[in-house]
Order: structure tokens, then C-alpha cells, then sequence
């Protein structure tokens, strides 16, 4: 998410894409030679499905850019149409100007990516001897967790790794409603939470944070999830759920580009093909539009029906 914080064979590839065409009569590409600019946030997922979704377009006949915004910020680009899709929409984790300009039809949800998602309170799964009871949450209020987890920042508290500031998070707010002995300490960027993370794995030490998936460092550390909490108020404030993942466009992109929109919308990424795309990129150092090229030649027979489906 947040901050949010935030892969086949064709028989694979079946389940990250279901190219199902609308009947009917094709979509005119319209304003084909203005750029559609798609925003990148700041997580690798984002980045793959954003390069997906890029490509598929260019094949179209589209021009594209991929435009850096911030996860709260892109909304009010989408809201403009300074930008004009964003694929990867967390709506855990959207703001309050998500909302405001989702009900003034400055924006338009064009449904689910279909991406199957945790969320929650992750830990070393050496964790579970050092606070016995994990992976319920009463497990973290013991003293003897608590000390363990404390540092000289946070004393008495234990310190709980949050994601990054302008992510936006409730974990603090999770923390208050239940009065944990805990301080929530932002992490400066999603490499910084997998660094600690993969740290705490080597040395032992003791961690809780808060993590998502799909993500590559998932399938490379061996941690357990806790049993949330229960929430104070059923709201996304307070508590954490498994998210859904939804594509957004500004208002005006079916009107100036009527294919495009079509073919976002039937945009599907399986998570566990994404998380593979991730690995590629944030462990393998491979480029991420070599990476997401690779799968499209790898997957026409998924893709190709779907885009043709779209154009005259």
C-alpha cells in the first residue's frame, strides 16, 4: 500500500490477465497522439503494473509516460487530468481527497485489478520465541516482548516499524485504540523496511513492522502475521483488512481515449506473477521494462485477443 508502503506459461498467464472481450463494436483510439501519462508510485508492484499496462497501450498505439507521484498527491493530478490513469490504487490507503473528488466525478473507478493482496503486522518468525503467544496480538503487550522490542528512542515502549510517513498508515492509530505500549516509528522508504526486515532476519533482532503483499521479500524471509486486534471502529482508520486494488482515470479519459479506457479496464495482475517480477527487479537488478517485456512476449496469446478486441 501505502505505503505504501505496497509472472507464466500461458496457462499461467490465463490468471494475470483474463482477456475477456467486450462485445460488440471496437473502441476508437481517439487523441492517440497525446501522451497518456500513468502515474508510478512509489512501490515496485505499482511500477510492474504500471509498465503492464504502458506497454499494452503502446501496442495499441498509444503514447505513454510514466510520471513519479506521491500516493495521496496523485489524486488531486488524476482530479486535473495532469495525470491520466493510475493503475495500482491501495483503497486502504487513499486520503481524504480520494473520496472528495471520486464523489465530485473528477475521477473514475474503473474496478478491480484483481490483484490479491495482504496487509497487516508482520514479524521474524524467530519472533515467536521471543514473545510467546505470536501470532495473536495480546502476545506484543507482554513485558517481556515489550522490553525486547524497546530502544533507547522509544523506552519504555517497544518500537513498532511503520511504513514510510507520507505513506500514510493506521497503525498508530491501532496502537492508541488498544492501548499498546508501543511507538510507531516511520520507515524512511520501502528499501529501508525490507533492509530491516532482512536485518533482523541475519542478527535476531527482535522486530514487528508493518508490512503488505504480494512482495518479493515475502518469498525470501520467513515471517508470520499477526492476529490482529480487534478494530475499534469498523473504518479503514482502525483497522487493517486485506485490501482491494482498484484502476482509476481521470473523467475525461474515456472521452479522449475510448480504447485506452477499455482496455484498463480489463487489466488483471496476479499477485503471485507480480511478486516473481518484483524479485526480478528489486533482488535481481533486472530493468523493469525488460522484465515486464519479458512477460508480454512471453504471454501473447493472453494479451493479443484483448488488444485487438479494443481497435478498429
Amino acid at each position: 500500500m501505502l505505503k505504501m508502503k505496497m509472472s507464466t506459461c500461458a496457462g499461467i498467464g490465463l490468471a494475470m490477465f483474463l482477456a475477456v472481450a467486450s462485445p460488440g463494436r471496437a473502441a476508437d483510439l481517439g487523441a492517440k497522439d497525446d501522451p497518456i501519462k500513468l502515474a508510478m508510485l512509489e512501490w515496485t508492484g505499482s511500477h510492474i503494473s504500471t509498465h503492464i499496462a504502458g506497454q499494452l497501450l503502446q501496442k495499441l498505439g498509444y503514447k505513454v509516460e510514466y510520471v513519479t507521484a506521491g500516493n495521496f498527491p496523485q489524486f488531486s493530478g488524476l482530479a486535473d487530468g495532469t495525470l491520466s490513469a493510475s493503475v495500482e490504487i491501495w483503497l486502504n490507503n487513499i486520503g481524504d481527497i480520494f473520496p472528495k473528488v471520486l464523489a465530485e466525478k473528477k475521477i473514475e473507478d474503473i474496478g478491480s485489478l484483481g490483484l490479491e493482496t495482504r496487509e497487516g503486522w508482520i514479524y521474524p518468525k524467530f519472533m515467536e520465541q521471543v514473545c510467546p503467544g505470536l501470532p495473536d496480538w495480546t502476545a506484543l503487550v507482554k513485558p517481556e516482548c515489550v522490553q525486547a522490542l524497546s530502544t533507547p528512542d522509544t523506552a519504555p515502549n517497544g518500537r513498532f516499524l511503520d511504513y514510510p510517513a507520507d505513506w500514510g498508515s493506521r497503525a498508530a492509530t491501532i496502537i492508541a485504540d488498544n492501548d499498546m505500549p508501543y511507538t510507531a516509528v516511520p520507515a524512511g522508504s520501502e528499501g529501508a523496511l525490507v533492509a530491516e526486515l532482512e536485518s533482523s532476519e541475519a542478527a535476531k533482532t527482535p522486530l514487528v513492522m508493518m508490512f503488505w503483499g504480494p512482495h518479493y521479500a515475502l518469498a525470501e524471509n520467513d515471517v508470520g502475521w499477526v492476529k490482529m486486534p480487534p478494530c475499534k471502529e469498523q473504518t479503514n482508520d482502525h483497522c487493517i483488512r486485506p485490501p482491494d486494488v482498484d484502476k482509476v482515470v481521470w473523467s475525461g479519459f474515456g472521452a479522449k481515449w475510448p480504447a485506452a479506457l477499455e482496455l484498463l479496464k480489463k487489466l488483471q495482475v496476479d499477485a503471485t506473477e507480480q511478486q516473481k517480477m518484483m524479485l526480478a527487479v528489486d533482488k535481481k537488478g533486472q530493468g523493469i521494462d525488460a522484465v515486464v517485456k519479458d512477460w508480454i512476449d512471453k504471454n501473447e496469446v493472453v494479451w493479443k485477443p484483448w488488444v485487438d478486441a479494443t481497435k478498429r
